[in-house]
């Protein structure tokens, strides 16, 4: 090992091995930049919700102001989206809000998947029956979230609505029982917060109970609900021992759990998820919201808008714009702008932005520096 790649190592404090898959996706993020081929793209089909989060990031509620978005008007995205790509290497993921919430939702999947298009959903849950799901999979569900944050208490506790919990295990239940066999992608992702924290092996458990193979884990970010709410926001000593525990977990083999896209982790990187940490948004990821405003991630509000659909046309958008999304050097500012570990981490996931400032919000490998 050569004096300056020891130096190197020592200066970003990481293992070999993972040093070297970090310089390796490197070279893989900066062809995807160039290429800037979407192949995500979220639709905010709605922002009414049947629950009251305490971390919900647009602030839903059951009788929004703000109307659903009619299904031509996607629809129609959708279509100038298929004149420059092949609509089979996209996958369209309805979000919300509750998608749920829509009587028509699996009429909207129809028109999609008519259109050639994979689409799937991420749900909290409590709309799922039995005869809802059927009505989806008829009309060519590809793949489905569902949101398990915690056991009984602190899942209701977290989701504003008592039995809350039966119904999303409920679900989770029943999609797991088809998902093999119907080749449906199918995983739960958890919220960590000071209430579930010492509930992981048992939300494990309860997970593997229920036939679930597949488990994302996150952090709840400060924005909208979960600004100030120190219930919601673990400690640097926890925020390791989750690392610890997603690793064990794996090595296990009973059920793939993963950290989610939601930081870089330094010396963690890609022994608690498969592939080095990358902010897709505006690379590969774009979304509609629900007024028709052109972004990526739906975590990304208002400060990340690019255009609106009624105004705008959606390939422009993504072709000539999202400069501030492909280029992220205007993020080395702050705490970031002399850290050794900005050529892996870009400035941290966009949404861990402030709106206003764009101050970081969380830096996880702070977290993890600080921990150890």
């Amino acid at each position: 090992m050569s004096l300056l790649m020891w130096t190197v190592l020592m200066q970003t404090k990481l293992p070999f091995s993972v040093w070297f898959k970090l310089q390796s996706h490197r070279v893989y993020r900066k062809a995807a930049i160039e290429l800037k081929e979407l192949n995500y793209l979220f639709w905010e089909t709605t922002l009414r919700c049947n629950l009251n989060c305490r971390h919900c990031g647009s602030d839903c509620m059951v009788d929004s102001s703000v109307n659903d978005m009619p299904v031509e008007d996607f629809l129609a995205v959708l279509e100038e989206i298929s004149t420059q790509y092949n609509p089979k290497t996209i996958t369209t993921v309805i979000t919300g809000g509750e998608p749920l919430m829509r009587k028509d939702l699996a009429e909207c999947g129809r028109k999609i998947a008519q259109l050639g298009y994979p689409w799937g959903i991420v749900t909290n849950g409590f709309l799922l029956d039995q005869t809802r799901f059927d009505q989806l999979l008829a009309s060519g569900l590809r793949c489905i979230t569902i949101s398990i944050d915690g056991l009984q208490a602190s899942h209701d506790w977290m989701r504003g609505r008592e039995g809350s919990f039966d119904k999303a295990v409920a679900a989770a239940r029943m999609v797991a029982s088809v998902a093999q066999q119907r080749k449906l992608a199918f995983d739960i992702v958890t919220c960590i917060n000071n209430r579930n924290f010492d509930e992981l092996e048992e939300i494990r458990d309860t997970l593997i109970d229920s036939g679930v193979k597949y488990w994302r884990i996150f952090n709840i970010f400060p924005k909208g609900r979960a600004v100030g709410d120190k219930e919601l926001d673990i400690t640097p000593e926890k925020f390791v021992k989750l690392l610890e525990f997603i690793e064990k977990t794996q090595k296990e083999g009973k059920i793939y759990v993963s950290y989610a896209c939601e930081g870089y982790l330094g010396p963690w990187e890609t022994r608690v998820r498969k592939m080095p940490f990358l902010c897709r948004a505006g690379i590969s990821v774009g979304s509609v919201l629900i007024d028709g405003s052109i972004s990526a991630c739906p975590s990304l509000r208002a400060d990340y808008i690019q255009g609106n659909i009624y105004k705008d046309s959606f390939l422009d958008v993504w072709n000539n714009r999202f400069e501030n999304m492909r280029n992220r050097e205007h993020l080395r500012t702050g705490e970031c702008a002399e850290c050794k570990s900005f050529k892996y981490c870009q400035g941290n996931g966009l949404h861990l932005r402030d709106e206003s400032t764009g101050k970081l919000l969380r830096c996880h490998l702070k977290m993890i520096e600080e921990a150890t």
